[in-house]
């Protein structure tokens, strides 16, 4: 099969690698039928995370099941939604909702696992890890249910975390496509001013579709109309850097919220003094995005809850490149990747 595998920052090639098959008996093996590129696959790309030449790449993916192990209950031709982690289903974490805890799950696109840039993945614990598309649904939503895999649950992780309540003032920061959608989740929680902060100000029409009331880019002042008797009752940091934390934490009232869902890669320390001294709450955490997706299926199946707008430049595997480099100019907000197309 062709599969993205990683040689070095900005060396992203498309090989042929031997084609995945059922080594346990929980085992599936999955068609990717849509993926995409997220803003952590750009660190590798940037060189600015961990990784090992040779890897496979990519963790968001929905697919047909091909072939299944012995014990799998999921059977062949079923369409389903893979969450960026896999995880068995039956130990305290998962049983807590916290798969990405699970001691025998793991990562796609991580060294000795299948990336999911690329024509097909091996998936350990089949029944514990997909989740399964009804018969029937049209191929039309397949980005939708695909935004399912990663950034939407993602983005209903960050205002959990934050404890958006009826009314709240939010703040978020990224424009990225977390950052957009964690502007309709905060929507949906009826937050009632949502103030997105970001570079990019040709996203913000999108950020007000779905929801924001005030946009404003990072060399404005921050939410200049703001003094200490106006600050926001949550922020929410969606792209994790010492950057963004900090201008969370200058815009937060004194006993509020901040929540983390941006990969904290170049973040190494951050000083609890701060927030012992103004009583803050903070809340960090990677999405357990197998607990969300069961939740989140029927809303998306039912369309009032879309999330398609973050897509964009979709291209071929053999595009990979095009994908990456707009990802990386910032002239693509989420490219899409069909593996099979010509």
């Amino acid at each position: 099969m062709k599969a993205a595998v990683v040689h070095a920052p900005g060396d992203i090639r498309i090989e042929d690698r031997p084609d995945p098959q059922v080594r346990a008996r929980t085992d599936a093996i999955v068609r990717v039928d849509l993926t995409c590129v997220c803003g952590t696959d750009l660190w590798i790309w940037r060189g600015q995370a961990p990784y090992e030449a040779g890897q496979s790449i990519g963790h968001e993916f929905v697919g047909t099941i091909t072939d299944t192990g012995p014990d799998v209950r999921l059977r062949p031709g079923t369409r389903v939604i893979a969450p960026f982690a896999w995880s068995d289903g039956t130990c305290n974490a998962c049983r807590r909702g916290l798969h990405t805890s699970c001691g025998n799950g793991g990562f796609w696109g991580t060294p000795g696992a299948d990336g999911a840039q690329g024509e097909a993945v091996r998936v350990p614990y089949a029944d514990a890890t997909l989740v399964a598309v009804p018969d029937g649904t049209d191929t039309a939503i397949l980005p939708a249910l695909l935004a399912l895999s990663d950034i939407l649950p993602t983005a209903y992780h960050a205002v959990t975390l934050a404890r958006v309540r009826p009314r709240d003032h939010v703040i978020i920061v990224g424009d990225g496509p977390v950052g957009l959608l964690t502007v309709q989740a905060a929507r949906r929680a009826q937050a009632g001013r949502i103030s997105l902060i970001g570079h990019h100000p040709e996203r913000h029409a999108l950020a007000r579709h779905y929801g924001a009331t005030d946009t404003h880019t990072d060399d404005q002042p921050v939410l200049p109309d703001m003094d200490s008797g106006s600050l926001a009752d949550t922020a929410i940091d969606c792209v994790g850097t010492a950057s963004s934390y900090r201008t969370c934490l200058a815009a937060v009232r004194d006993g509020g919220r901040i929540a983390m869902v941006g990969v904290p890669y170049t973040l190494r320390s951050i000083s609890p003094e701060p927030l012992f001294n103004r009583n803050i709450t903070f809340r960090p955490g990677v999405t357990p995005a197998r607990t969300y997706i069961p939740r989140l299926l029927p809303h998306v199946l039912a369309g009032s809850l879309d999330p398609t707008g973050v897509f964009d430049t979709p291209v071929a595997l053999s595009g990979l490149s095009t994908a990456y480099h707009a990802m990386a100019t910032r002239t693509g907000v989420k490219p899409l990747i069909n593996p099979h197309r010509t």
